[in-house]
C-alpha cells in the first residue's frame, strides 16, 4: 500500500490508533476519486428510483383501489387498507397519492377538518381504468 502510493505520487498512508481501533487512510488520485463516486451515485441513484417507485406504485395503488367506488375518511382508508398506523397510512399511501396527482382532499381549504374525506381526480380515475385494461389483456 506504501509502494503504491508512492509511486503514484500520492500522500503517504496513515495508521491511526484511537483506543481499541485503528483508522487506515488511503489517499486516492482525484481522476480515481471523481470516477469511483460519478459511478456510485448514478447506481445507486437507479436502484433507488426503481425501489421506491415499485414500493410507491403498490401502495397509492392499495388506495387508489380502496377510493375507487366513493371518497373515504382517512379511518375509512384505513381500514379498508388493513392499516392502524396512521403515519404509515399518512406518509407511505396518502401523500404520495396527492403529490402523484391520484388523490385530492374534499375540503382543501380545511384539512384537517374531522369530515375531510379524499377521491380519485380524474388523473387517478384514468390510472385505475388503464390498469383494470391492462388486468383483462
Amino acid at each position: 500500500m506504501f509502494k503504491e502510493a508512492e509511486a503514484l505520487g500520492l500522500p503517504k498512508p496513515e495508521i491511526i490508533e484511537i483506543g481499541m481501533r485503528v483508522r487506515f487512510i488511503v489517499y486516492l488520485a482525484e481522476s480515481v476519486t471523481a470516477q469511483i463516486s460519478m459511478n456510485s451515485t448514478e447506481q445507486v441513484t437507479e436502484q433507488v428510483a426503481e425501489q421506491v417507485a415499485e414500493q410507491v406504485t403498490e401502495q397509492v395503488d392499495r388506495l387508489l383501489f380502496c377510493l375507487k367506488h366513493e371518497p373515504l375518511g382517512s379511518r375509512e382508508a384505513m381500514q379498508c387498507l388493513g392499516l392502524s398506523h396512521r403515519p404509515t397510512f399518512l406518509y407511505d399511501y396518502l401523500k404520495p397519492a396527492i403529490q402523484a396527482g391520484f388523490v385530492e382532499m374534499t375540503q382543501p381549504d380545511s384539512p384537517k377538518s374531522p369530515t375531510q374525506k379524499y377521491r380519485l381526480t380524474a388523473k387517478g380515475k384514468a390510472f385505475l381504468s388503464k390498469k383494470a385494461q391492462e388486468d383483462v389483456e
